[in-house]
């Protein structure tokens, strides 16, 4: 019963949130739950509800009734049991401007216990059955959320009734008493109408509400970032979906600060095909590159013993005199360290055939000293087209980097003038072989979605759209990039040879064309 409600509680707390938060900004993560989500989450509540309305405890009630000849007879109804609670037909339904509407119809119930009745000569007893037929239950759920941007519910209406209540006693003056069913039926009715919404209402905020308090309405990532989660704007009903609006926007651990921009306009594209919908903007992914970036985070270095071994122009002086005549001269024969580090913090952009970013870095060089100190070399700025991979499971977000060709440009030297042409081809490959596979087996680690205990996702899929600046996780759609190559050919003091085969397949990265488009 338990998971069936947290199912139930899960469907529901995607689509929480009435009152607009102080402070309320632009969503940078969207959520939808569409009728279809609506449903399987009734399916899954109802048939909780149907074991916790069997659980009932029934108080014991009396009564009297009058007997010709006899006169009034005083009866008894104890140890009342449930035996069975039967909920076949249910539905539920988003209202605007309040939260959702939760109907049972045609529900039935059988229930066993023992009479007593009494006159002051004589006393009887015996065991009655009781069948409950056409109960209607209906249950208005009233949406909002705390100052935290946590969920919060509440029983808005509640309304039981019960068309027809039969009772057959059993015993030895049992005949006698079934004359006079209808004064229990209706005071079993009346009883009985009261103490299922009295059930619902304390479900609701015994069960209902602390499990809603498990949203994450932050996420801690690792040692730098958290994500927050919490909610922005209230539901939009419709006749098919209820959407949420939350902040999606990753930040700092040791200095919590507002980004300098803010959340693109978002909307849901008219899709209702599948339960539940996110929609990523580029604020998640852009908030999270701003943190990383400002905590330093970003910044890798290079030394020779994390180039692979097969590569023949290793990372010292002598290996890159062809690049820099003067290098060998005023430092010979000593390893370097590079020392790659954004310029800026990457921009996310999102279209219908991708998603790229243009990154711009530094790449220093330093000479080490035999006394391990180092001597700056040169900078050379490196621009380049990435091309970037989403993909989801039950639980995560993950991603992917794929590498275009490096631009580069020389932006200072400590060691005369030289061309940083001659220089592309390795550092593509060095880029390729060491900073990536780093970014990616972070990335490969994941994010969490905004989901509660207990609940995954089943059969997600990805799909690119132009909704604003939005990644919307509905249905598998594939993109393929343009590849580049490059020949370079060298003779170096490292030995002769043909870079072709140590760098093209470096060089051969998806990269992107105008606008995105392969």
């Amino acid at each position: 019963m338990s998971k069936a409600r947290n199912l139930l509680l899960a469907s529901l707390l995607l689509c929480l949130h009435y009152s607009p938060l102080s402070g309320a900004t632009g969503p940078g993560f969207v959520g939808r739950i569409t009728d279809k989500g609506l449903d399987y989450a009734r399916q899954e509540g109802v048939a909780a509800l149907q074991q916790k309305l069997a659980q009932l405890t029934l108080p014991d009630f009396s009564g009297s009734f009058r007997v010709k000849v006899i006169g009034r007879v005083d009866y008894k109804l104890y140890s009342l049991n449930i035996r069975s609670f039967q909920l076949p037909s249910s539905a539920i339904a988003p209202v605007p401007g309040t939260g959702l509407k939760v109907s049972i119809t045609n529900a039935f119930a059988e229930v066993t216990g023992d009479w007593l009745v009494k006159k002051r000569w004589f006393k009887d007893h015996g065991s009655f059955d009781l069948k409950v037929e056409g109960i209607s239950i209906s249950v208005g759920l009233k949406l909002g959320a705390d100052a935290s941007g946590r969920p919060t519910v509440g029983t808005a209406d509640c309304a039981a009734h019960i068309s027809d209540v039969k009772v057959h006693f059993s015993g030895r003056l049992s005949w006698l008493y079934n004359l006079f069913h209808k004064n229990i039926e209706s005071s079993f009715r009346n009883t009985m109408e009261g103490k299922v919404c009295e059930e619902v209402s304390s479900s609701i905020g015994s069960k209902l509400q602390p499990f809603l308090q498990t949203l994450p309405v932050t996420a801690r990532i690792d040692k730098v970032s958290g994500i927050d989660y919490s909610l922005v704007a209230p539901p939009v009903a419709s006749q098919n979906s209820l959407d949420l609006d939350l902040k999606g926007e990753f930040f700092s651990l040791a200095h919590r600060s507002a980004p300098p921009f803010t959340p693109p306009a978002l909307a849901f594209p008219v899709d209702h095909d599948r339960m539940l919908y996110f929609g990523i903007s580029t604020y998640f992914f852009n908030t999270a590159g701003l943190v990383y970036y400002g905590a330093g985070e970003m910044n890798f270095f290079i030394t020779d013993d994390m180039v692979p071994k097969e590569f023949k122009v290793r990372l010292n002086t002598t290996c890159f005199k062809p690049f820099v005549p003067q290098l060998e001269k005023l430092y010979p024969n000593m390893l370097m360290k590079l020392q790659v580090s954004p310029s800026s913090a990457p921009s996310l952009t999102i279209t219908p055939d991708a998603i790229s970013l243009s990154p711009a870095v530094d790449i220093r060089a330093f000479a080490i000293l035999p006394n391990a100190s180092l001597a700056s070399l040169f900078v050379i700025g490196a621009s380049t087209t990435m091309s970037a991979k989403v993909s989801v499971n039950s639980t995560k977000i993950f991603g992917s980097l794929k590498l275009g060709k490096l631009q580069l440009s020389l932006k200072h030297s400590d060691v005369g003038p030289f061309s940083v042409q001659l220089m592309e081809a390795i550092m593509n490959y060095l880029a390729s072989s060491t900073l990536l596979p780093a970014m990616n087996a972070r990335l490969a680690e994941g994010f969490p979605l905004p989901l509660p205990d207990h609940v995954e996702l089943s059969s997600a899929f990805l799909q690119l759209r132009q909704v604003g600046d939005a990644l919307a996780l509905s249905q598998k759609k594939l993109w393929v990039l343009r590849e580049a190559s490059c020949i370079l050919r060298l003779k170096t003091n490292c030995g002769e040879s043909s870079l072709k085969e140590q760098v093209e397949p470096t060089l051969r990265q998806p990269s992107l064309g105008p606008a995105g488009i392969p």
